[in-house]
């Protein structure tokens, strides 16, 4: 493996580049699909995003969704194809040619010409391909841009026109009327779903007007409230509901007599005494937008005072009654029309009781007419507003006029009547168009439909079928809207799009639908090599009646782009023109993912289409993510600059990084999230750097095995490893298989959100217990064969959890491995080629469980020396850990004991399963989770539960329930405190403890002269630490270490050092070297005093190994030589050799060396350990154990 820098050098972007260029350079995802190709498929359909903008951080979050998905699967046996598809029809790509031509109205795009206007539009269809392919390439996202799909490509659209005929054929395709949101800045219909994206709380005209009875002796009217003032020119009903009680009165100020439903009565403009008035005119603006309803509020006593009651009616007996037209635009209809009609839609919570009815502007108006012979079905319903929102001839004061500028005309037209009772303005939320972002209207359109509502029992039943992230979501949301599933207008009166395949004769008796282009080209005689209006709309049909009855045409209009996009699954294959049994055996798809806005868009239309075609629903699996919102809580706006652009975050942080924060967020389970940059650097800070750094303890100690001149590092198989007989590498080995069934566990259930906490734990414990105990064993300080097993255990860790982890980091995970693969023999090319891990071997769950307890007592103990202000250099006596469960007593005390005494500087541990010895017991019973459930009986539980005795609290610990006032508690309900018993005669500042229910740690905090050498001990060794790092040095520098006293009586810290050897020789990997022992051609590389510490004062030098000479058998080897002056000359050569190199030659001679390149001196033989020593550490343990 190669040597690797620190974490604070590694940039984490620029690696992300490097791994870009080996995937492309390898061609890892086209390798992917190849290898996999025979495998079975798991099918994934990517729904098309519009290629007219950017792509934006709600692309990439469902971007990397599909990819973490789709990675997994392939990693665990699947073939994954994924394309990418774009929407290239409809609003969006219209809006934007509209803009750049300025286009304003219809005709204006027949005087241009269809076929130049659409032209227009597919020029555009593309025009941020390349930038999507950059961006989405650059989140590590693998998907095949060259092999994508286009809603406009030929063989899509004839699939969509399969679809269509396939629906004709089963009955579910009609034509008609339907008032439908109209979006007058688009000039088309929109569906409900698309009608529902945007709202504005809006302030709008508000009017009560009057309709006259016609033959009521005291020439009463009803007053009718609206908030459409441009609707009234179309009344042609008026709507009560036949249950109310209405109620006939008469202004005793005005003498005009009004009928009004009795519970709205308090709506009427009230008169008040003069002197309270102020503007007291009826049609006052200002007065009655008092209140933000208007109309719909007002005081009972007000009307009591102004109104006197002539007569009570029933809703029932106004039905039948004429009244006076407002206008006479539509006397025509006067045999049918301006009369009362009844429904159960009319309410009395605002208005008065009384609905007027303009059937082509409104859903419930069109319905009641029909229902009540108003208007015929069937009939050509006269819609008095074009496409453009403006007035036709038919109404002919405001003809030409945009309906919404009309409005204040039409109230002063009302006025000049003498029909105007009251006027206002009333705020409310209304639907705007989301392309156009203007206000929606509801117009009658003619439409093919789909009848949705003939399907609405099996589309609930496919949805119970189908799986889905969060689940919340299909159960509540997504079932209510299929509940209220209305018959789908998939039709558009617009030019780019898919046209509908409809072609009709000019009688209207004959109707062909088309469901391919064979058909096509069969009935027409026509080569067609495009399906797009300007290319076939000239392609006649004989009338298969004969000549006499002409030619069939197609009909001007297109799909709805949400009915293409809902015929994917079908049209990116070209199904059924192609790959029949890919289809077939493999439907429904497995997997889609996308926002929650599509819950009433591609979802809806997806299981709609599946359902009516297969009686089936389109997918199986399904993750619905929530909205990215901006760090302010608003939308993300690129006019208010917001947020920051992904790229920008990605250059900073990496894409990985991005990855991980989104998907470790709220949004993943459907929940908005306030998108934070500094998020992303958090996952830097806690993710990626611990990760990095595991990984580059594990390359430095390797690499130091070959400085020392062992054999290369070569992990160990798996196999060996289990059998290690550390406790820690036993853990490690069953945490890391707990690892690996997790991911696979959740992933299998999709829940992404769920692996990144789990990861992090997973990374906390590796770096903090893992690596930081195992230290002196990966320093290889416990010998070489230890180590090579600590260094493999950690490597086979690391290994596995970035192959783990591979779907999610990508990038990361590549990195690591490539070089990790280096000491493997039979790796593959990339990560993303390797099968994802198995969980072969046994999870130790007591062992997992002991460990995870025994970082519980360490934060314990560490908590309550803070609190008492004893930091770990100082040691401690004793600490007492009490637990019931014996196994875990055993392994606390036993093969987890060394390094709990280690880390927390204590010198004896005393397990005691004997829980009231030293604590007492208290009950608590947990609120959050008890109030819902309990609700009122939750007082007299928890009086009971506080009230449990020490052996029945005992007693519900062992049986892990208890029943208490009738209800059975389990462990989770109840939370017990274990408080201490501290031993008679002692103080809180000489014992106290630290608990959490699970386990109680005391420690015993008094002062233990005999500790002192042992506390000294640390602070040397933390002095000594903090100088390397102050030097610069890496891990794997090898220096000495000398210690210099500065007291004047020497005996303390001469002390220290005798009884602490072996610990500081261990803490820092080599011997604490007494200054004098320092040769002068040593090279001091770090050096600092130290004053008053623990009572003493010392010098630290740190120096290049440096070698020592026994000067004695020089001196003899030289005279044997004949020359004793030389042995100068010898040292002075010997210490200009290159340190390592002069090791690497003693190893090879096994422990000798023939030096012959002395001048006039005869050849002679060094012996390491006898003439000399590489270190003076090496020298002085050599005559330590002679000594001894």
């Amino acid at each position: 493996m190669e040597e690797v820098c620190e974490g604070k050098d590694f940039s984490f972007p620029k690696y992300e580049e490097k791994i870009l260029s080996l995937w492309s350079e390898i061609k890892a995802f086209e390798t992917q699909l190849d290898r996999t190709q025979n495998l079975p498929e798991y099918i994934f359909y990517d729904g098309p995003p519009f290629a007219t903008g950017l792509p934006h951080y709600g692309h990439i979050l469902a971007g990397t969704i599909k990819d973490i998905v789709t990675r997994f699967q392939s990693m665990t046996g699947h073939h994954v194809t994924r394309r990418f598809g774009w929407d290239c029809h409809g609003l969006p790509v219209e809006n934007e040619i509209d803009k750049k031509l300025g286009i304003k109205r219809r005709d204006d795009v027949l005087k241009m010409g269809i076929d130049k206007y659409n032209e227009e539009c597919r020029s555009i269809v593309t025009r941020y391909v390349e930038e999507w392919e950059t961006i989405v390439t650059r989140t590590g996202r693998w998907i095949d841009f060259r092999n994508d799909y286009k809603t406009m490509d030929l063989k899509f659209m004839e699939t969509v026109w399969w679809v269509f005929s396939q629906l004709y054929d089963k009955g579910l395709v009609y034509k008609g009327f339907k008032v439908m949101p109209y979006s007058t800045g688009c000039k088309t219909p929109l569906s409900n779903f698309e009608a529902g994206q945007e709202y504005r709380d809006v302030p709008d005209p508000e009017i009560m007007v009057t309709f006259p009875i016609v033959g009521d002796q005291q020439n009463a009217a009803f007053v009718a409230w609206t908030t459409t003032p441009w609707t009234l020119p179309s009344n042609l009903a008026l709507c009560v509901n036949a249950n109310f009680i209405y109620v006939k009165v008469r202004n005793k100020n005005s003498g005009k007599v009004y009928v009004v439903a009795e519970s709205r009565l308090p709506a009427l403009p009230t008169d008040k005494p003069k002197h309270n008035v102020v503007n007291g005119a009826v049609d006052d603006s200002k007065k009655s937008n008092v209140k933000a309803k208007g109309s719909s509020s007002g005081k009972k006593e007000n009307a009591d005072v102004t109104y006197e009651v002539l007569e009570k009616l029933s809703g029932a007996s106004l039905v039948g009654k004429k009244y006076e037209p407002l206008f006479n635009y539509f006397m025509d209809f006067s045999d049918t029309a301006f009369r009362v009609v009844a429904d159960n839609y009319v309410t009395d919570d605002s208005g008065t009781g009384i609905v007027h009815c303009a059937p082509a502007f409104g859903e419930d108006d069109y319905r009641v007419c029909i229902e009540n012979q108003v208007i015929s079905k069937g009939e050509n319903l006269v819609v008095a507003v074009d496409d453009d929102g403006c007035f036709t001839s038919r109404v002919t004061d405001f003809n030409g006029r945009y309906v919404k500028d009309a409005d204040k005309d039409i109230i002063e037209a009302v006025k000049a009547k003498g029909r105007l009772v009251k006027s206002g303005t009333f705020t409310h939320s209304y639907p705007f168009c989301w392309r156009s972002k203007t206000p929606l209207i509801y117009r009658a359109v003619p439409s093919w439909f789909i009848r949705v509502e003939q399907l609405k029992d099996k589309l609930l039943e496919n949805n119970k079928q189908t799986y889905w992230v969060p689940d919340f979501v299909k159960e509540k949301r997504f079932h209510n809207w299929l509940e209220n599933a209305r018959d789908w207008a998939v039709s558009r009166s617009r030019f780019w799009g898919t046209p509908l395949p409809v072609w009709i004769s000019e009688d209207g008796e004959e109707i062909i639908v088309m469901d391919s282009i064979e058909k096509l080209e069969k009935l027409s005689g026509v080569k067609v090599v495009d399906l797009h209006r300007h290319k076939i709309d000239h392609i006649t049909i004989p009338s298969t009646r004969g000549p006499e009855f002409g030619v069939l045409r197609r009909i001007d209009d297109v799909f709805d782009c949400w009915f293409e996009s809902g015929s994917m699954p079908y049209a990116y294959i070209h199904y059924p023109f192609e790959n029949v049994e890919l289809f077939e055996k493999n439907f429904p798809g497995h997997f889609v993912a996308e926002g929650l806005d599509q819950t009433r868009g591609w979802f809806y239309t997806l299981m709609v289409l599946a359902t009516a075609l297969f009686g089936k629903p389109a997918f199986r699996n399904l993750i619905c993510n929530g909205l990215v919102l901006a760090e302010d809580g608003k939308k993300m706006s690129k006019s208010l600059r917001n947020y920051p652009s992904p790229m920008e975050v990605i250059d900073d942080f990496g894409a990985d990084a991005l990855r991980l924060y989104l998907i470790n967020s709220p949004v993943v389970r459907a929940e908005p999230l306030r998108f934070k940059k500094e998020g992303v650097y958090g996952v830097v800070k806690d993710v990626f750097l611990p990760w990095y750094n595991a990984y580059r303890f594990l390359v430095q100690n390797a690499k130091r095995l070959e400085l020392e001149g062992s054999a290369p590092f070569a992990p160990i198989d798996q196999v060996t490893l289990q059998k290690s007989s550390n406790v820690l590498d036993q853990w490690i080995n069953s945490a890391t298989l707990s690892l690996v069934q997790f991911v696979r566990q959740e992933m299998n259930a999709y829940r992404l959100y769920t692996v990144v906490p789990y990861l992090l734990k997973f990374l906390d414990n590796l770096t903090n217990i893992y690596v930081r105990f195992n230290r002196k064993r990966l320093k290889g300080r416990t010998g070489e064969e230890d180590c090579r097993t600590a260094l493999s255990t950690l490597y086979n860790v690391l290994l596995v959890s970035c192959k783990v982890m591979a779907p999610f980091t990508p990038f990361f995970t590549e990195v690591l491995y490539q070089n990790m693969r280096k000491v493997s023999n039979d790796s593959e090319e990339s990560i993303h080629h390797c099968s994802f891990p198995l969980a072969e071997g046994k999870i130790d769950e007591r062992i997992e469980q002991s460990v995870d307890r025994m970082t519980t007592i360490i934060d314990h103990a560490r908590n309550i020396r803070e609190r008492h202000n004893k930091p770990l250099k100082t040691p401690l006596r004793e600490m007492t850990i009490v637990h019931p469960d014996l196994d875990f007593l055993d392994d606390i005390a036993g093969k987890l004991k060394e390094y709990v005494l280690e880390e927390l500087n204590v010198k004896f541990l005393v397990p005691c399963n004997d829980t009231l010895k030293y604590a007492s017991l208290r009950a608590e019973p947990d609120f959050s989770v008890l109030g819902k459930r309990l609700g009122k009986s939750m007082g007299v539980v928890a009086k009971e539960v506080k009230a449990m005795s020490q052996e029945k609290i005992l007693a519900f610990e062992k049986d892990g329930e208890v029943t208490i006032a009738g209800h059975c508690l389990k462990l989770s309900d109840i939370k017990v405190v274990r408080d201490l018993k501290r031993p008679d005669g002692t103080t809180e500042k000489e014992v106290d403890a630290a608990g959490d229910g699970d386990v109680l740690v005391i420690l015993d905090l008094r002062p233990d002269e005999s500790l002192y050498e042992a506390g000294v001990a640390r602070e040397i060794v933390n002095r000594i630490q903090k100088l390397r790092k102050k030097a610069a040095l890496e891990p794997t520098d090898i220096v000495e270490v000398y210690f210099e006293t500065l007291d004047q009586d020497k005996s303390v810290s001469q002390r220290v050092l005798h009884s602490q050897e072996q610990y500081i020789k261990d803490a820092i990997g080599s011997p604490l070297l007494q200054h004098s022992f320092m040769p002068t051609h040593a090279v001091i590389v770090g050096e600092e005093h130290f004053h008053g510490i623990s009572g003493i004062s010392f010098v630290i030098y740190l120096t290049r190994p440096a070698l020592a000479f026994n000067s004695n058998a020089i001196l003899a080897l030289c005279s044997v030589s004949g020359n004793t002056k030389f042995a100068d000359g010898l040292k002075t050569y010997l210490l200009s050799r290159d340190h390592s190199n002069l090791k690497s030659e003693f190893q090879r001679g096994n422990g000798k060396i023939t030096v012959r390149s002395i001048e006039n001196i005869p050849a002679m033989d060094i012996i390491f350990g006898e003439h000399v020593w590489l270190t003076v550490g090496d020298f002085y343990s050599t005559i330590k154990s002679e000594k001894n």
